[in-house]
């Protein structure tokens, strides 16, 4: 019997092994027989195997060789399986088709540019499961005000509601990381929720908002917006970033834009 892929520590893998979670995760996500679901770092294929079953076609999307090697020896028979030997970082979600179901126990060291990848392709996709560090879910989901609300809050609520859905602790994993998890669901916006005339414009401002969280905006946002920019879209120059709420920011940047 060949010995079970050893985590690497490079990759951030921490490998899902308690099948209760696992069953909860697959509850959340209810595959249908006509989804097509993609699975980004199936790693040992804890829940690779049931959505294999229950899905219409899945693609795996696995960067690490010898976990490929393993999904090929699997898989390869399925026609409802695709494997994609690629890093989730620079692969190209939209080639798969629309309405997509992504799901994933994403390494930790690379949740948030992946996230922010994702994103990009959002028009592809009708909704992502995702098990990401907990704190990191915390800040997804944050409110205006609190300390977790930040850059990666507005950049993601700008495109995505944003549900918490379970923890999960690190006995559920071998070997454990040292911080609990969490699930959340991603689902799209609607088409026209929020009118965002320049998104790279928008991610500037954001980024030099919460860049130096301590200084007032009349201060952080000096290079970028006046005091009567602010004003117009609601802010108070006084206020710090993580007092405003994401319509705000976006008003604050089509404003700027229609300069």
């Amino acid at each position: 019997m060949t010995p079970a892929p050893r985590a690497r520590k490079r990759f951030g893998q921490h490998f899902l092994t308690d099948p209760g979670i696992v069953s909860n995760i697959v509850h959340a996500i209810a595959p249908a027989a006509d989804d097509c679901l993609v699975e980004i770092g199936p790693g040992r294929g804890a829940i690779t195997a049931p959505l294999a079953r229950l899905a219409g076609h899945l693609h795996l999307v696995e960067f690490d060789r010898d976990l490929v090697r393993g999904l090929h020896a699997q898989y390869d028979t399925d026609p409802r399986v695709t494997v994609h030997e690629a890093d989730a970082l620079g692969f190209d979600f939209g080639r798969l088709g629309n309405e997509l179901r992504i799901v994933g126990n994403l390494p930790y060291n690379i949740s948030t540019p992946l996230l922010f990848h994702l994103v990009e392709y959002r028009e592809h996709v009708r909704d992502m499961h995702f098990m990401l560090q907990k704190e990191v879910v915390r800040r997804m989901s944050a409110a205006p005000g609190s300390k977790a609300y930040g850059r990666l809050t507005v950049m993601l609520a700008c495109h995505l509601e944003v549900v918490p859905l379970f923890d999960v602790t690190p006995a559920a994993f071998a070997p454990p990381p040292q911080v609990d998890s969490s699930v959340v669901r991603l689902t799209p916006l609607p088409r026209g929720h929020f009118r965002i005339v320049d998104p790279p414009g928008l991610a500037r401002l954001v980024r030099q908002g919460f860049s130096q969280r301590r200084k007032t905006l009349h201060n952080a946002l000096a290079p970028l917006a006046g005091d009567e920019d602010l004003r117009a879209a609601g802010i108070d120059p006084a206020a710090r970033a993580e007092r405003v709420p994401v319509a705000a920011w976006i008003e604050l940047a089509n404003r700027l834009a229609a300069h």
